[in-house]
């Protein structure tokens, strides 16, 4: 049976510490389209379950919770196995994902004169000022300006007045920022694709749910304008991730070799764009 196993997340993480077993007695854990549960240990699950067209079983955890996926021919009773077989291991990231979940829900952002946000890797505060506004610029684009004060953080002056309301101070922030992703987007591709012996033709900001990015074969590039909130690094290896896949349009062994040959530590960069906590934009 083990040999029908393939985990989406790594399968040999250390087991529960005592601590998290103890907070996990009589936990229950439930998955917004659940249609089956298990009792792990004792914690229970109530989980997503899909058939398709795949040859082994994937576990999947993430913010809303586990989702199983099997093929059509394997019974019920060998998934419920295989989920015993790997208790410690998904309600460890079961627990993880509450603890993040919690985290953001913690992290959220009110949208005031002074609310601060990450900048590429860096604190952006963002400052309220009705005097830097530029006549020059429309009435649907607030003008904005990104100063390094002398403490050497960045600040974003607004130009609007400290009586806008939160709506207001979002959109002229979400507006500046999808200007910079899109810019800084455009020239890390002109930077890797000649490396990779690529072409790409159109760039698209996205705001999926659950993707950074992807392509497509005919050279177009969807990209999360909130990758702009992550460090130079993790930026350029999820652009380089998206680019190697007009040469290898699978996650093979030769697709990361691609991607490797230009990013050579995607492994770690990869990490910390699943490990990093972003604010909560709503």
């Amino acid at each position: 049976m083990r040999t029908l196993l393939q985990f989406t997340l790594d399968l040999f993480s250390d087991p529960l510490p005592a601590p998290q077993k103890e907070a996990l007695v009589g936990a229950n854990f439930q998955h917004p389209s659940a249609n089956r549960e298990v009792l792990l240990g004792q914690s229970r699950v109530a989980y997503e379950f899909k058939r398709g067209k795949r040859r082994t079983i994937g576990f999947s955890v993430g913010p809303q919770g586990l989702v199983v996926s099997a093929p059509k021919w394997v019974t019920l009773a060998e998934v419920d196995n295989a989920l015993r077989e790997k208790t410690d291991w998904i309600v460890k990231k079961l627990l993880q994902s509450r603890e993040r979940n919690a985290l953001l829900e913690s992290n959220c952002l009110e949208w005031k004169d002074g609310v601060c946000l990450p900048f590429m890797g860096e604190p952006l505060v963002v400052l309220l000022d009705l005097d830097s506004a530029d006549p020059r610029v429309g009435r649907k684009v607030v003008s904005a300006e990104l100063q390094r004060n002398a403490g050497l953080s960045l600040n974003l002056k607004l130009g609007l007045p400290p009586s806008a309301g939160e709506q207001q101070i979002r959109d002229a922030v979400q507006g500046w920022l999808q200007r910079q992703a899109h810019s800084l987007f455009t020239e890390r591709l002109n930077h890797f694709a000649p490396q990779l012996q690529v072409q790409w033709r159109r760039l698209t900001l996205s705001n999926a749910g659950t993707r950074w990015g992807s392509a497509h074969s005919d050279g177009s590039i969807r990209l999360h304008w909130r990758l702009i909130h992550f460090k130079p690094e993790v930026i350029d290896y999820v652009v380089a991730h998206e680019l190697s896949h007009l040469r290898v349009m699978n996650h093979s062994p030769r697709f990361w070799a691609t991607v490797g040959s230009v990013v050579p530590d995607y492994a770690l960069l990869r990490s910390q764009l699943k490990d990093e906590s972003l604010p909560r934009w709503q």
